[in-house]
């Protein structure tokens, strides 16, 4: 589990192909990895990707082929958002972020407005239901609070500090972007829509 607070970006610096799939070589080391063993999480532009092999400031992830299919920037050289995985006895800074990418958006539109950065998303259709003003939505890792919706586009509000500390500064128009809508909107449709009717049977 995640907050989407991200702690540092690292590079992708190495892929080398599985038989389904790539090994990532990660440059982790402006996120400190003396804490990481073999066998951790790590969010990497908001996928939660397991640790297999560490060395110095070095991360290896294997990454599967399905989970290739449906995020973005894992598959090719360049600047991730980079996140470990929440202790118990951690602050929850963001919302909570389970690392399972929901689907990939695409921005619509950029721009600075005042001190301050809009950012302005189109989701899939099918998790446009889960995206409601003032709720949660993690892009790329990054855990933002969506300011306006129409239909299947979004906003979010991006803060300098964001901006400065994320890859999200790279972003433009037709860039591609990992999304993870909030959990507990997940669960309030299940409960609406009756999903175990009452007296079932226990397995």
């Amino acid at each position: 589990m995640f907050s989407g607070i991200v702690a540092a970006v690292g590079r992708i610096t190495k892929i080398a192909p599985l038989e389904n799939g790539y090994r990532l070589s990660v440059d982790a080391s402006a996120l400190g990895t003396d804490d990481i063993a073999i066998g951790d999480s790590v969010a990497c532009s908001g996928v939660c990707l397991t640790v297999v092999a560490i060395a110095g400031g070095l991360l290896d992830f294997d990454v599967s082929g399905e989970t290739l299919s449906c995020t973005v920037g894992l598959d090719a050289p360049g600047e991730i958002n980079l996140e470990k995985a929440l202790r118990l006895a951690d602050r929850l800074g963001g919302h909570l972020v389970t690392g399972h990418v929901d689907g990939v958006g695409q921005v619509v539109e950029f721009k600075q407005i005042g001190e301050s950065w809009e950012l302005v998303v189109r989701a899939p259709r099918d998790l446009a239901r889960y995206i409601a003003r003032k709720g949660s939505i993690t892009i790329d890792g990054v855990s933002l609070t969506v300011n306006r919706v129409d239909k299947s586009d979004f906003s979010v509000n991006l803060i300098p500090h964001t901006v400065a500390l994320t890859t999200l500064k790279r972003l433009t128009a037709g860039a591609r972007v990992n999304l993870e809508v909030d959990l507990i909107a997940r669960y309030v449709e299940r409960m609406v829509e009756g999903g175990v009717p009452a007296g079932a049977e226990r397995g």
